[in-house]
C-alpha cells in the first residue's frame, strides 16, 4: 500500500472519529421504506399501527415467536422461553425463561420480574391499546429470577400464540421503563437483534444492531426505518438507490409494472396474511342505526368490482367476519348478494328513497384510499352519497377510536384464529369510545355470549360451534361488510438476503434478522 492511501485512509477515519460517525465504507446499513408519515406511537403495546409492526419485530422477542418469514401455528417455537407447561385444565402456565438473555443499551439480563413487568403493562388499558386480548391473565408472578407463573381468568384459544402475538406480545425492560420513564426510550429497550438508537419525527427511526443478541450478533449494523407516506416516493426512492426494502402498492398492475421495470433489481414478495378489509358500519349514528341502511350498503357492494381493479394474484373474495384460513372461520354466514334494486327497495323503506349522505374520514393511505373510492362509486349508484375527507393516517386513526366516522374500512392480520377477530371487532367490550376499548368500530353487541363461550369452551368441538354462531349473529345484524383480503406486497433489493424464507409474518413487514445480509 503506498503512503499515500495509508495517509487518505487515515484522514477519512480522523474526519469520521471527529464527526462522531462510522466510516461509510465499513458500516453494513439496510434502508426500508415503510409507509405513513410518522410512526404511530414508539411503544409495542400502545401501537397496532401497522407503520410500526415490521419496526417492533426488529427490536423485541416475545416468550414464543413465530419462526421467522412464518405465521402458521404450526412453527410456533419458543422464543424467550426456555420451556412452558401448562396446568390440566388450561388456567395456570409455568415459564423457563432462556439464562443470558441482554437487554439493549447494557440494561442487563432478562429476568423474571420483567415479563411480569410486560405482561402486567399489556393487561392494563392504561398502558395497553390491547388490554381486552391480555386481560384473560388475571395475574403474573414472578416465582424466581427465571420462572414466571401466568394465571388465567378462563381458557384461552391457543394461549401459547397469545405468548407469540407482536400486538401485545413483546416484553420490554422493566428497569429502563421505570428510569426513563417521560423519555421516548422509555418502552423502546427489547432484547432484540436491533436496538433503538434514534427517533426524528415524521423522517426515520434509526436501530443499530444489538452486539450480544442471544442467537448471535447481526450481520447488519444499522437499519434506517424511513416514513414515506407516498407510494410513489418510496418507489423512487428504490430507483435512486435510497431504499433497499418497502412497502409496495397492494395492486396487481404495479407488481407487473415494477417486476418488468426494475427486472435485474428488484424482488416483489408477496406474502400472508391476508390482511381483511372490512367496511364496518356504525350503528350508534344515524342513519345506521336502522339495520335497513346497513342492508341497503351490504347489497352495493360489488366484490367481483374490488377484485378486478386491485389483482387477482393478490386478492381473495371475503363474505364472512373471519378470515380465510384462521381456525374457526365459518362460510355459513347470511350472505348478501350484490343487488342494486334490492338496496334501493331497503333505503326507501327506511324512509330515504331519494338517497342519503354521510361526512366520512378515511385514511389517504394507498392501500385504504382505493378500495374506498370504489366504495364511495358502488353506494352512489344506490343513492348514497358519502362526502369523503381523506387524512393522514395517524390522525384518521385517532378519529375513529373516538367514534368519529360512521364507516369505517379497516384492514387487520392479528393471530390466524377466530377469536383474534371476533373479541376485538365484535365484542361490546371492545367498542370504541369505551374504558376496554379496542376496535369495535360498528358498536356490534349481538355476538357477545357466543364468543365468550368460544373462549371458555372445555373442547375444540364447542368452540368451533361457538365461533360459528357469532359469525352468523354478526352478518344477520349486519354490523360489517367483509369485502376482500388483500396480502401483503413489499419491493426488496435483489441484494437483500432476508435468511429465511418468507412466507408469512405477523409484523407485516419482512423481518430483519441477525441473519440478514445485504451486498452493495
Amino acid at each position: 500500500m503506498s503512503m499515500n492511501i495509508r495517509r487518505l485512509k487515515t484522514s477519512l477515519l480522523l474526519a469520521a472519529c471527529l464527526l462522531g460517525t462510522t466510516p461509510a465504507f465499513s458500516e453494513t446499513v439496510i434502508n426500508v421504506g415503510a409507509f405513513g408519515a410518522d410512526a404511530n406511537k414508539l411503544d409495542p403495546h400502545l401501537s397496532g399501527g401497522g407503520q410500526d409492526r415490521a419496526l417492533f419485530g426488529y427490536m423485541f422477542n416475545g416468550l414464543t415467536r413465530f419462526a421467522p418469514g412464518s405465521m402458521n401455528p404450526d412453527d410456533i417455537e419458543n422464543d424467550l422461553a426456555e420451556s412452558i407447561t401448562g396446568s390440566d385444565d388450561g388456567l395456570v402456565w409455568t415459564v423457563v425463561l432462556r439464562k443470558g438473555v441482554q437487554f439493549h443499551h447494557g440494561y442487563g439480563e432478562l429476568t423474571a420480574e420483567d415479563v411480569v413487568f410486560s405482561l402486567d403493562k399489556a393487561r392494563s388499558p392504561d398502558t395497553s391499546a390491547f388490554a381486552n386480548t391480555f386481560g384473560v391473565i388475571s395475574s403474573v408472578e414472578a416465582l424466581d429470577t427465571h420462572t414466571v407463573r401466568i394465571t388465567l381468568s378462563e381458557r384461552t384459544p391457543t394461549f401459547i400464540g397469545l405468548l407469540a402475538n407482536p400486538a401485545g406480545g413483546l416484553v420490554i425492560s422493566k428497569q429502563a421503563a421505570t428510569e426513563l420513564a417521560g423519555d421516548e426510550k422509555a418502552a423502546l429497550i427489547g432484547t432484540g437483534p436491533f436496538q433503538f438508537d434514534s427517533y426524528t419525527p415524521k423522517s426515520q427511526t434509526v436501530l443499530v444492531a444489538h452486539a450480544d443478541y442471544f442467537r448471535g450478533t447481526p450481520k447488519v449494523d444499522r437499519i434506517n426505518y424511513r416514513y414515506v407516506e407516498s407510494d410513489n416516493a418510496r418507489e423512487l426512492a428504490f430507483a435512486a438507490g435510497e431504499i433497499d426494502l418497502f412497502y409496495g402498492k397492494r395492486e396487481q398492475d404495479w407488481v407487473d409494472r415494477m417486476r418488468k421495470q426494475y427486472a435485474n433489481d428488484i424482488a416483489i414478495d408477496i406474502f400472508a396474511p391476508s390482511q381483511s378489509r372490512m367496511l364496518h358500519l356504525n350503528q350508534s349514528v344515524k342513519p345506521l342505526d336502522d339495520i335497513r341502511v346497513r342492508q341497503a350498503i351490504e347489497h352495493a357492494i360489488n366484490r367481483d368490482e374490488f377484485q378486478m381493479l386491485i389483482g387477482q394474484d393478490i386478492t381473495r373474495q371475503l363474505r364472512a367476519p373471519v378470515p380465510s384460513g384462521f381456525l374457526g372461520q365459518n362460510i355459513d354466514v347470511p350472505v348478501y348478494d350484490f343487488d342494486q334494486d334490492k338496496s334501493r327497495t331497503l333505503l326507501a323503506e327506511a324512509g330515504y328513497p331519494d338517497g342519503l349522505t354521510l361526512k366520512v374520514p378515511t385514511s389517504k393511505i394507498g392501500s385504504l384510499k382505493l378500495p374506498f373510492e370504489l366504495i364511495m362509486e358502488q353506494l352512489r349508484r344506490v343513492g348514497i352519497t358519502l362526502e369523503v375527507d381523506f387524512i393522514d393516517h395517524r390522525a384518521w386513526h385517532a378519529l375513529i377510536r373516538n367514534n368519529e366516522s360512521p364507516l369505517v374500512i379497516y384492514g387487520a392480520a392479528p393471530f390466524p384464529e377466530a377469536d383474534a377477530f371476533l373479541t376485538p371487532f365484535f365484542h361490546s367490550a371492545s367498542i370504541v369510545g369505551t374504558a376496554t376499548a379496542q376496535t369495535n368500530f360498528s358498536h356490534c353487541n349481538v355476538a357477545d355470549a357466543a364468543i365468550d363461550k368460544a373462549r371458555s369452551a372445555a373442547d375444540s368441538t364447542e368452540q368451533l360451534e361457538a365461533w360459528a354462531a357469532a359469525q352468523v349473529s354478526i352478518m344477520e345484524a349486519a354490523c360489517v361488510v367483509p369485502i376482500f383480503e388483500l396480502q401483503q406486497v413489499w419491493g426488496r433489493r435483489q441484494s437483500l438476503d432476508l435468511g429465511y424464507e418468507l412466507t408469512g409474518t405477523l409484523n407485516l413487514g419482512p423481518p430483519i434478522t441477525e441473519n440478514t445480509t445485504i451486498t452493495r
